[in-house]
C-alpha cells in the first residue's frame, strides 16, 4: 500500500506550444499532483488534435487543470508578476517560443507569462522539442540557462528498458515532474544509496 501524496500543492503554469510532442503535455498534466494553469498556443492546439487524434484539445486538457487560459489573453492572472506561481513548464516548447522568450518579447501569454518568471526569478522548465538545433537556437538556450531557465530537451531515458509507448514517454515526465518537487518514485539504481 502506498502512502497518500502529502506534498503541498504547488502552482504550476503549463504552456503548450506548437512543436511535435503533445503526447508529453498530456502525460504531464495528467500526473502532476499540483495545481495546473495551462495556456496552448493556437499551434499546440492544432498539433495536440493531430498527433492525438481530438476533436476538442482544451476539452480533453480542462479536467486536468485548475484553469485554462487563452494565448492571446495578455489580462490573465499569468501576466502578471504580483501572482505566485512556483514553476513555468513549456511542454513542448517550440524552437519560436524559446526565440521570443530568449528575446525578452512578451506578446502571447505564454511568452510573457516566461518574461514574468524571468524577471520574479521563477522556476522556468523549456521542454525542447526539436532535432537537429541550430546554432542560434543552442545559444538562446544558453542564455536563458545562465539566467536559471531549466533546458530539458525531449530525450526520454532508456536505463529503465522501456518497452510501450507509454513507458517510453513516462520516463521523461518523471525527469519534468522531479524537477517540479514531484516525488516520482525511486531513480536508477537508487538502492545503492541507501
Amino acid at each position: 500500500m502506498t502512502a497518500p501524496n502529502t506534498q503541498p500543492r504547488k502552482r504550476i503554469a503549463v504552456g503548450i506550444t506548437g512543436s511535435s510532442g503533445s503526447i508529453y503535455a498530456m502525460d504531464f498534466l495528467k500526473r502532476c499532483p499540483h495545481d495546473k494553469f495551462v495556456v496552448m498556443s493556437k499551434w499546440g492546439k492544432a498539433v495536440m488534435k493531430d498527433e492525438l487524434k481530438l476533436d476538442d484539445p482544451s476539452a480533453a486538457v480542462a479536467p486536468y487543470c485548475k484553469k485554462l487560459f487563452a494565448d492571446s489573453d495578455l489580462t490573465a492572472p499569468l501576466a502578471s508578476g504580483t501572482n505566485d506561481i512556483d514553476a513555468f513548464v513549456i511542454i513542448p516548447a517550440s524552437t519560436s517560443t524559446i526565440g521570443k522568450i530568449a528575446s525578452g518579447i512578451g506578446d502571447t501569454l505564454i511568452t510573457r507569462t516566461a518574461a514574468v518568471c524571468l524577471k520574479e526569478r521563477r522556476k522556468i522548465i523549456l521542454c525542447v522539442r526539436e532535432t537537429p538545433l541550430s546554432t542560434i537556437t543552442l545559444r538562446q538556450c544558453a542564455d536563458l540557462s545562465s539566467e536559471g531557465v531549466v533546458v530539458m530537451p525531449i530525450s526520454p531515458p532508456l536505463y529503465f528498458v522501456p518497452t510501450t509507448v507509454e513507458e517510453y514517454v513516462q520516463g521523461f515526465v518523471n525527469r519534468v515532474l522531479h524537477h517540479v518537487g514531484v516525488n516520482v518514485g525511486s531513480g536508477w539504481r537508487s538502492e545503492e544509496l541507501e
